[in-house]
């Protein structure tokens, strides 16, 4: 009787346990898609102090993690989970999510969270990002992006850098160097939001439709875009 007992609540506490999991997951991510919006706004929001009109107008891809974690003693780290978006020929892509991963070495003391943004300039990094994971590495895939109305000539960040980064502490925004980070898919939230673990190029290229509970994150960018292109005329 005991071992029939058994047999039957073992498979419903695993099935209980994964319904709980998905429904953890799916809030997570939902509340991921909601903050990386407002992180968006409020850096739009603040055109003095943020990204050049002419950089956001020119990016291929989008990318936002919100409250990334930095800290250590004399060796740190950097993780956070964000949502990415690409340009298509029809508009914003579905946004994707990816995890940031990365070591650094330092003199070093606390733990900071801040938001972070990091935007694709061109094909070269667009590809990157695609793959699903890589490493930023050198000055010629990502930068610090430049702060401001507007960016400045003299900056190369048009011709060389394939990301640029910034982030934002306390209020503060600023260029940021991810040296050494580790972009990926984050599969978990893909399977919570998507309902399978959709590849990374399906979703950004525009071969899937955008969920409803992406609307905020993507009114968001689309915002922001547009934004850029008002002041940019101006």
């Amino acid at each position: 009787m005991k071992r029939s007992l058994v047999l039957i609540l073992c498979p419903l506490l695993a099935m209980l346990s994964s319904f709980a999991w998905a429904g953890s997951a799916k809030e997570d991510s939902t509340d991921r898609l909601r903050d990386a919006g407002t992180v968006l706004k409020q850096i739009m929001d603040a055109p003095d102090k943020g990204i050049p009109e002419e950089v956001l107008d020119g990016a291929k891809c989008i990318m936002v993690v919100p409250n990334l974690v930095k800290g250590g003693f004399i060796f740190g780290g950097k993780h956070g989970r964000g949502v990415a978006s690409c340009r298509t020929a029809t508009g914003w892509s579905a946004p994707a999510f990816v995890s940031v991963g990365g070591g650094s070495w330092g003199l070093q003391i606390g733990v900071e969270g801040v938001d972070l943004v990091m935007l694709v300039m061109n094909d070269a990094g667009l590809e990157h990002l695609l793959s699903s994971k890589f490493q930023l590495s050198g000055e010629g895939s990502a930068a610090a992006g430049p702060v401001g109305r507007h960016a400045s000539a003299g900056t190369d960040w048009k011709m060389n850098s394939e990301l640029l980064t910034y982030s934002r502490s306390k209020g503060v925004f600023a260029g940021l160097t991810l040296e050494g980070a580790v972009i990926q898919q984050d599969s978990d939230s893909t399977i919570a939001i998507y309902g399978k673990d959709v590849p990374f190029r399906k979703i950004l290229t525009g071969d899937v439709a955008t969920p409803a509970v992406a609307a905020p994150f993507m009114a968001a960018v689309q915002s922001a875009n547009h934004q850029a292109k008002v002041s940019e005329n101006k």
